[in-house]
Order: C-alpha cells, then structure tokens, then sequence
C-alpha cells in the first residue's frame, strides 16, 4: 500500500473531519438537554436559598408549573420598583446577559438591566422573596440568589450558583458553612440604607448585624461579594421593589 505523505495528509484530514463532524452531531443533539439542566440546576438553587429540600426532578419542576406552582417568576422596574407582570421562568435572564457582556468586556461591570426579575415563593412556611444577584468577583462574575424574610430586610438565604473563582479561596463562597453565616443579617440600617458588609475573618465587627465574616486569603473575592450586595440592595438594584413592597405590607 502506497503511505506517501500525500496518503498519510488525506487519510488525517478525513479522520478529523469525520470526528468533527460527529463531535457536532453530539453537542447539536445534546444541547436540548444540557439547557434543561441548567434550568434543573438554577430551580433546585432557588429552591435551596428558599429552605425548601426535594428530592426528585419531578417535585423541583411541580413548584415551578401548573396550577400548583409555588414558586412565581415576576419581572419589575429597576427605576420606580413597580411589578411589571408575570412571567414564565427562565424565559428571562437579565444576569445571563449581564454574563455574557463581561465575557465580550473582560473587566467591566455590566449595564444594569432597566428590567429585573424576582421570585415570590408561596409555600406555606416558607413565603419569602428571592433576587437575583450578580457582580464581579476576582476572576469572573458572581451569579447567585439571596432570599428576604417577611420584612424585606432580614436574610433568609444565600447561594452563589454560578462563578470561577479560585477552588480552596475565593470559590469558598459557595461553603456551606460560611453561607450559613448570613441568616439573620439585616440588608439595611434603621435609616434604610443598604449596609451588608463581608469583613475581615476573624476580626472584630463593629455592627454584627449587619456584617458578616470573610474568607481567609479571599479579600478580593470577598470585596466582591460586598460590592454586589450594596449594589443590589441599593437604590440602583432592587432598593425600590424591596420599598414598595415594605410600603405595601404596612
């Protein structure tokens, strides 16, 4: 058989264009799929940051559809706080977009979106509002949910679902040790001002009610985390829907 260099570069290319061709057939096939487990994995988050424990896939989805749906989707002005309408989940995602801007614009915070999106939960027992949080840490941008008790003020739960932070420092934001640090924790001083703080491990807090313990050789991740939660609990994020709905209830 004829192995000139000729044979030798035909009989490559055709082997990688086959495997090419196979490797797309794949991930065109499977992307259906891999969609809905991201959509699987952010409902069991939420479900997390709400103090709600499933076990099966079927019993996620039922909060989430149906007549029985206990867990709503809302969208809302930014600006004025007003409840826009409601909306099936996951058919809008404005910290998915404000992702994909860092990706396009490393180092630059995103836009805000002038639309937000917020999640009512209705399970007796378990009635909060959860926010969508996102920011930059030290290597990539942080997406989780923080929950409210009744006062929209008192955190309920926290948890970071997506990020790259360092494994072992900064990815420590998604311990669950440390994230049970924040229940309990007041988003806002008694003159209404967004005031959650991550200081210093192990050093002493000034106002414990308002702050919470850092992560060792995390500073930069952990200023992060401060910085989105003073954003989102700002007037520029979520300060007006969290008013209106204080104003609402009194």
């Amino acid at each position: 058989m004829d192995y000139s260099n000729k044979y030798i570069v035909s009989f490559s290319l055709a082997v990688c264009l086959v495997c090419a061709l196979v490797v797309s057939a794949f991930a065109v096939g499977l992307k259906p799929l891999q969609e809905e487990n991201i959509k699987l994995d952010k409902q069991q988050n939420l479900l997390v940051v709400a103090g709600i424990t499933e076990s099966t896939k079927e019993a996620v989805l039922a909060h989430f559809a149906g007549d029985s749906a206990d867990i709503l989707t809302y969208k809302v002005d930014r600006k004025t706080g007003k409840v826009l309408g409601q909306i099936e989940f996951g058919t809008f995602n404005p910290h998915e977009d404000a992702s994909q801007e860092v990706i396009k614009n490393p180092g630059k915070m995103p836009s805000l979106p002038n639309e937000l999106v917020v999640y009512k939960v209705t399970t007796p027992g378990k009635e909060c509002w959860i926010l969508p949080v996102w920011g930059k840490g030290l290597w990539s941008t942080l997406q989780g949910y923080i929950s409210l008790e009744d006062d929209n003020n008192t955190i309920k739960g926290l948890t970071f679902y997506a990020h790259a932070e360092t494994a072992g420092l900064g990815g420590e934001i998604d311990n669950p040790k440390w994230k049970a640090l924040w229940p309990g924790k007041k988003a806002y001083d008694a003159d209404g001002n967004s005031c959650l703080e991550v200081v210093k491990a192990g050093a002493p807090q000034s106002n414990p009610e308002h702050q919470i313990d850092g992560l060792s050789g995390a500073t930069l991740t952990i200023n992060g985390v401060t910085g989105v939660m003073q954003l989102w609990f700002g007037d520029l994020g979520y300060g007006p829907f969290l008013k209106a709905q204080t104003n609402k209830g009194n």
